[in-house]
């Protein structure tokens, strides 16, 4: 290989290394969450749970959204229990004051817990999957949103009705878009090289798997009598999500962000138990 060709070829390379998608750094986000809960036992070992949550958003200044959250939890052993839910997300639309477009969520947890003294530890895995009813561009996102969520939390019991906790949250996109091409406002790398304008760039389907939040929390749960329960926590999320804006026919690419933020959130959450 002659000088010239070394040469060209790095000239080359520096541009291409040099295009990515565009980093976008969110301002941070206040936000509320107020829940009503009830936890039946209907079998042994089996209870039924039913949740109502209300979210507030935009720096408290606007409602977010109502969820009406249906779960079974079964203790399967005394360190394992199994779970599955049903979420109603109706999301709410303030320029026109109307709950619209909901969204259906399924779970399925599976949680195991060790215990020392008054520490409990407990890793919790959650499978879930998000259906979309509104209409949207499917070049952007998938239909049906699948998370892989992992926790780790730990709590303590020595304090009488008062009973500290903090966990730890990571968060897996499983399905998210793949684009095979990158961009940086101006021009599209793909492997045929450079284009510019609005071609270049193609959606090879949505297996793309990322981390996309990140959760940290602290909180405390009194038990105020047999059958009544309060819970206070904060919540620290840091996350980040992949946003592609492309037309509808799926032939231009707008722009490829990678949009990171802060999110914090204070809550409070009733339980009754019978």
């Amino acid at each position: 290989m002659t000088a010239r060709k070394i040469i060209t070829i790095v000239l080359l390379a520096i541009p291409l290394s040099a295009i990515s998608q565009t980093d976008v750094e969110l301002a941070p986000e206040y936000c509320g969450r107020l829940s009503l809960g009830i936890d039946k036992e209907i079998f042994s070992k089996l209870h039924v749970t039913l949740e109502e949550e209300m979210r507030v958003v935009d720096n408290f200044g606007k409602l977010g959204r109502m969820q009406t959250t249906v779960g079974l939890k079964y203790k399967l052993h005394s360190n394992f229990r199994l779970g599955v839910g049903y979420a109603l997300i109706n999301p709410y639309n303030s320029d026109s004051s109307v709950f619209s477009a909901p969204r259906h969520r399924l779970m399925f947890d599976a949680t195991g817990t060790v215990r020392f003294g008054d520490w409990n530890f407990s890793l919790r895995e959650r499978l879930q999957m998000t259906h979309r009813t509104d209409d949207f561009n499917e070049y952007q996102n998938p239909r049906d949103a699948i998370m892989l969520k992992s926790r780790i939390m730990v709590k303590y019991k020595g304090l009488g009705m008062f009973e500290p906790y903090a966990f730890f949250e990571l968060r897996h996109y499983l399905n998210a878009p793949v684009i095979n091409a990158t961009y940086d406002g101006t021009f599209y790398r793909t492997p045929d090289g450079y284009k510019k304008g609005d071609a270049g760039w193609f959606l090879d389907g949505f297996n793309d798997c990322y981390a996309n939040r990140y959760r940290g929390s602290l909180g405390v749960e009194m038990q105020i009598n047999k059958n009544n329960s309060l819970k206070a926590f904060v919540l620290a999320d840091f996350v980040t999500d992949k946003v592609v804006d492309a037309n509808a026919e799926g032939t231009k690419l707008k722009s490829y962000t990678r949009e990171t933020g802060f999110v914090g959130s204070v809550g409070l959450e009733y339980i009754y138990e019978f």
